[in-house]
């Protein structure tokens, strides 16, 4: 079958390897169906992520059919339409447990799909804990519109949680690029008086204005007077909920000096670089800081909000093409060309 490579060092390409076998009973086979690209893949080919294996397949945002489970998967079955969940857990474990799937303690859990195990950049996947990892897609939703599910509108939806926003809150969103604009989308199922979007392109900002995901829009061009606005349209006080997604040294800085103070900042975004708190100057602002990744136990919530109506990210998908001409997608999106939010990748 053909599939997206990794192979170290900044190089990814599109090869042939073997189908993949069930090797568990918990495991399920499934035939790819739409599978996109995310920033995590080029986070991949930067080194920016250690535990990434040369020789993986990418993609770990996909939807498919169930084409085989193994003997002890019992919430899916062949011929399901199925998304599948960017983390891999077990449901066992303490962390399992305690709902903090990410950190699962099985050799496969956590973020493994398309980073240490094969992922969905391909024609089939082997999926670990089945009955954890898919969630049936209802008759009345699209593969397009649950291909966000797993990942980039999971990461949405625990963003917008975690920084409890309440109404007449300002919510402020750095980074207006995909899993920006998809935490704009969560946020407004909490009833703010408005969101403000922050980001350097231009092009990005007046997709958030168009869409109606962001009530204002700013360019970071100067930071004080970017703080002087944020402040005169909160009497004065500053964000009440700010969410980082954009993942730079000058972001991770706006995030502390656009809130308020006892406001919650949600880090989202995943950082290249290290960061330094610098503590003397936030003294006496009282801040929460909170970071993570997904709430992948959302899912099911997630896609019912989608079959009501209530969240579409279809807007993301700007561009299409085929499996095969994933290599080439992978240089316009890595470079931000021809205006690409999100791909939809076809099988053939």
């Amino acid at each position: 079958m053909k599939a997206m490579v990794y192979q170290g060092e900044g190089r990814a390409a599109l090869l042939q390897k073997p189908r993949p076998v069930i090797q568990k009973p918990t495991d399920a086979i499934i035939r790819v169906t739409l599978s996109t690209i995310c920033s995590s893949d080029i986070h991949i080919l930067h080194g920016a992520v250690p535990k990434a294996v040369p020789g993986v397949t990418l993609g770990h945002e996909f939807v498919g059919i169930v084409e085989e489970t193994g003997p002890a998967v019992r919430s899916v079955s062949v011929g399901d339409r199925v998304a599948v969940n960017v983390e891999t857990f077990c449901g066992e474990c303490f962390f399992c447990k305690r709902g903090y799937v990410n950190n699962c303690t099985d050799p496969e859990g956590g973020w493994s799909l398309g980073c240490r195990i094969d992922g969905g950049q391909a024609e089939y996947a082997r999926i670990p804990f089945a009955d954890q990892g898919l969630i049936r897609i209802p008759d009345e939703v699209s593969d397009e519109e649950a291909l966000f599910t797993g990942d980039l509108l999971s990461t949405g939806y625990w963003a917008a949680q975690m920084v409890e926003i309440r109404k007449e809150d300002t919510v402020v969103v750095i980074g207006a690029g995909p899993a920006g604009l998809c935490t704009m989308l969560c946020a407004r199922l909490y009833e703010p008086k408005r969101i403000i979007a922050i980001d350097c392109m231009k092009e990005r900002l007046a997709f958030a204005e168009k869409y109606k995901m962001a009530d204002l829009t700013f360019t970071p061009d100067d930071m004080d007077l970017l703080e002087r606005e944020i402040r005169a349209l909160t009497g004065g006080r500053g964000a009440d909920a700010v969410v980082e997604a954009a993942g730079g040294t000058n972001t991770f800085e706006m995030a502390w000096r656009l809130a308020r103070p006892n406001a919650v900042i949600g880090l989202e975004a995943m950082y290249e670089e290290p960061q330094t708190l610098p503590l003397p100057d936030m003294y006496g602002k009282n801040l929460i800081w909170k970071s993570g990744g997904v709430d992948a136990c959302k899912c099911k919530e997630i896609l019912e909000l989608i079959r009501e109506g209530r969240l579409d990210a279809r807007p993301l998908i700007t561009h299409t093409c085929t499996l095969s001409e994933i290599e080439k997608a992978y240089r316009i999106f890595e470079n931000h060309e021809d205006g690409v939010m999100k791909y939809a990748v076809y099988p053939e």
